[in-house]
């Protein structure tokens, strides 16, 4: 014990006049180790009472979560009860609706096919008269054409050269045939006097015929135009008396036999077959010219002769083509009649299409409200203030009025 005491009491520092043994530090660290111990103490006592505040505070929030999990369910399966009521309620207005929908539509297909049926038959039936009207008018306007045609055909330039023998007959007739239409003349006919003209121009509107006369003096022509290249004044002077005298008693000749009253035009045409013969009268023999005026008796040239016939083909022209457009005007008419009918039946089938067009709008609109509402209640923005037992049957007045629209247009 001595010796323990001793060590206990071994000095080990010096400061100042303070002596510090083993002793005293031995004794220094176990108070300090005390404090220490006392310190670690009560940090294990504040951190067990820390994990048991957070622990009730966590029992605390899972009672609290599992309170609100189980009112969450509950609401859940409330929710179900109500979405599998309002499925059933929209499930059966569904089904009627497009129930009613389906018959109205076939309803609508039905009438619209049997007025798509009629109005076609009908257009049918208007298109094929007007095709018989088309080709009325079309055959009217070939015959048209074919008398412009002739109105503008010049046929056969005749040359100024001297002719003999029937060549004024043949030269005339080839006038004629080629500028009037077969049965507007009428080569060698019969006078009711027992005479025969070398061709008869009908004339239209019932107006007495033209006579043509061809049969020109050509030997005393011919006579006096050897005299002149002879050089013989008195041959000369012998064949133009000839000359002149022939052509007067032709000239009397045709007033004679050719002029009957209501039969014949009180003009004739004296036809001359060569140009330069016309101008040799006109220039040399003023006296028959002026004979013939006063006979109303016109001599004509080839070309002259072609003049003439030209304005009777016009004058003809003219008058098949009064006749013809009455005939046009009169098909016109009825053509207009068919095509006012027509537009008046596809205005009643727009009327239908119209018909048609606003009650699909409507079924339109109908299905527009259903989805919208559909999706409505697929995102639970369902009201409030309406009790779960009266929305159903608030979807159900929200369309019956659509249904009922149905019915009364169905009905009406």
């Amino acid at each position: 014990m001595n010796e323990v005491s001793s060590a206990f009491s071994m000095p080990l520092a010096q400061l100042g006049a303070t002596t510090i043994t083993l002793g005293q530090v031995l004794l220094g660290c176990g108070a300090l180790f005390v404090v220490m111990l006392f310190m670690l103490v009560i940090g294990l006592w504040r951190s067990a009472n820390a994990r048991v505040l957070a622990a009730a505070e966590a029992a605390e929030r899972a009672r609290e979560f599992d309170s609100r999990m189980a009112e969450i369910a509950r609401a859940q399966a409330e929710m179900q009860g109500r979405m599998g009521t309002i499925a059933e309620v929209f499930g059966s207005r569904q089904a009627e609706l497009t129930r009613v929908l389906g018959e109205r539509l076939d309803g609508l297909s039905t009438r619209l096919g049997q007025s798509l049926t009629e109005q076609t038959k009908s257009t049918h039936e208007n298109l094929a008269k007007l095709q018989e009207r088309l080709a009325v008018i079309d055959t009217a306007q070939s015959n048209i054409q074919s008398l412009a045609g002739q109105v503008v055909q010049l046929q056969q330039i005749l040359s100024n050269k001297q002719t003999r023998g029937a060549f004024g007959q043949s030269r005339m007739e080839a006038i004629i045939a080629d500028g009037l239409p077969h049965g507007a003349y009428e080569f060698q006919a019969t006078l009711s006097n027992g005479n025969r003209p070398d061709c008869l121009v009908k004339m239209p509107n019932g107006a007495p015929d033209l006579v043509i006369d061809a049969k020109f003096p050509l030997e005393s022509w011919n006579a006096m135009r050897d005299a002149n290249q002879s050089g013989n004044p008195e041959a000369i002077k012998a064949a133009q008396s000839s000359f002149r005298r022939d052509v007067e008693v032709h000239i009397r000749a045709i007033s004679d036999k050719y002029f009957i009253q209501g039969e014949t035009q009180d003009t004739a045409f004296l036809f001359v077959p060569s140009e330069s013969i016309f101008a040799e009268i006109h220039e040399n023999f003023e006296g028959l010219v002026q004979r013939a005026h006063r006979s109303r008796i016109v001599i004509v040239s080839p070309s002259l002769l072609m003049l003439s016939i030209q304005v009777i083909q016009a004058v003809l022209k003219d008058v098949r083509m009064r006749e013809q457009a009455h005939l046009i005007q009169a098909e016109v008419v009825r053509l207009m009649e068919d095509v006012a009918r027509l537009d008046e039946r596809v205005r009643k089938l727009q009327a239908h299409f119209s018909q048609a067009s606003r009650d699909v709008d409507m079924i339109l609109t109908s299905t527009e409200k259903l989805t919208k509402r559909g999706a409505k209640i697929e995102a639970l923005e369902l009201g409030a203030e309406a009790p779960a037992e009266e929305k159903p049957r608030a979807a159900a007045t929200q369309v019956s009025p659509r249904l009922r629209l149905h019915v009364v247009d169905e009905a009406e």
